[in-house]
């Protein structure tokens, strides 16, 4: 997997994306990431790359010329590639997209934008689709650049030790990950579950699932809704739901007696949890 990455701000992105398991991924040659400074493609002294919007208004807008001088380098460089402009306005990037992009394609080229934007022209001439992190803004493209590229360069064979580093993971099946514990077995009087210190893997596995399936319905229950019950085919399957689903309700109903401003802890199971006495 190969991805470039056009950004005013190399220095940010490579601070972050060189180092650790990705850093190390580079290394060892799984992956490519290599950021541009689109300034260097500028033809004036200043090294502009932007100016006031036709039509008036506030601010300023990246210019279309550098941003293509900048791309048409990369893809004369390292070979087209998928290009991505990160936008408030593009669709939503999710664990989904994210195996698509490294299903399909085997090179990305993410453009950061700045400042009020980027000439359209650039966009359409030049650029395949537009992500979003979500419904909210930010001053730039570069951390979700920076998520885009470690959302699909972790699944990238060599890059992680094993498949199940991900596949166990929130949103990789349409449900949230299960809580996780880790020594000593009793931290400032909260035990660690029984059923993971008893070494019958089983039954372990029984437990995440249904905390999986807990966790989603109580904290996401839009994901939920979409979870595909027919998936099931044992009875132990659909034991396993059904046990979740009645203790789902069951958190459901301690929350709604409880007339607090802090809602419940509901990250771990209801055996495990401490009331907290509410102040007045």
């Amino acid at each position: 997997m190969q991805i470039d990455i056009l950004t005013l701000f190399p220095e940010s992105i490579d601070a972050m994306l060189n180092v650790s398991i990705l850093g190390r991924a580079q290394e060892r040659g799984y992956i490519a990431i290599r950021t541009h400074q689109i300034r260097q493609y500028t033809t004036n002294k200043q090294m502009q790359v932007d100016d006031y919007p036709y039509g008036g208004g506030r601010g300023a807008v990246m210019q279309a010329d550098p941003l293509y001088r900048c791309w048409a380098h990369v893809v004369e460089t390292y070979g087209p590639g998928r290009t991505i402009f990160m936008s408030p306005c593009g669709r939503t990037f999710t664990q989904e997209v994210a195996r698509e992009l490294k299903e399909r394609y085997d090179h990305l080229i993410l453009v950061c934008g700045h400042y009020e934007g980027v000439d359209q022209r650039f966009l359409d001439e030049c650029v395949d689709e537009e992500l979003s992190m979500g419904d909210f803004v930010l001053t730039g493209g570069e951390i979700p650049a920076m998520a885009v590229t470690d959302a699909v360069c972790r699944m990238v064979p060599g890059v992680l030790p094993d498949p199940e580093c991900f596949q166990e993971e929130s949103h990789w099946n349409g449900l949230l990950e299960y809580p996780q514990y880790s020594r000593p077995a009793v931290w400032h009087d909260r035990a660690v579950p029984e059923i993971l210190l008893s070494g019958d893997h089983g039954k372990v596995a029984a437990w995440r699932k249904k905390e999986s399936y807990k966790r989603t319905m109580l904290r996401r229950p839009d994901l939920f809704a979409q979870f595909d019950e027919s998936q099931l085919t044992t009875k132990a399957e659909k034991k396993i739901l059904a046990e979740a689903k009645a203790e789902a309700a069951q958190i459901r109903m301690e929350q709604a007696a409880v007339p607090s401003q802090t809602a419940p802890d509901t990250s771990s199971p209801p055996e495990n949890r401490q009331v907290q006495k509410q102040g007045h």
